[in-house]
């Protein structure tokens, strides 16, 4: 997981995501991207042994990518902890500890199987 401040553009984050996730989980050999990141990114993830599938260039209007829903369903989960719906931190690394906690919890609720109250509907 890499965590930026807002100024900076997923396609100069890609390339620092791919080369971290390669050292540290050297199983992994395929990622699903979006426009966003550019042809250096895919190239360097083929130099890393990670192939970046993507939309392909020739195609016009809509196109759903498979697995894209993945992240968005991630993205909802940490949407449900509080302190993650807002921008309260001033520190990317203390924003990237919100989400090790949030993932901590979703884990730790699934494996003990109870349900803890969201703060929504409150």
């Amino acid at each position: 997981m890499l965590v930026t401040a807002a100024s900076v553009s997923d396609g100069a984050a890609g390339l620092p995501l791919l080369t971290q996730v390669a050292a540290n989980h050297p199983t992994i050999t395929t990622t699903w991207a979006d426009s966003a990141y550019c042809t250096t990114v895919i190239e360097g993830g083929a130099a890393l042994g990670i192939d970046v599938v993507r939309r392909d260039p020739a195609t016009r209007g809509f196109s759903a990518l498979p697995r894209r829903w993945v992240a968005e369903r991630i993205l909802g989960w940490l949407m449900l902890h509080r302190r993650l719906t807002r921008d309260y931190e001033a520190r990317p690394a203390r924003s990237e500890a919100m989400i090790h906690l949030a993932m901590t919890d979703l884990m730790t609720r699934r494996l003990t199987g109870e349900s803890t109250p969201t703060w929504r509907g409150t």
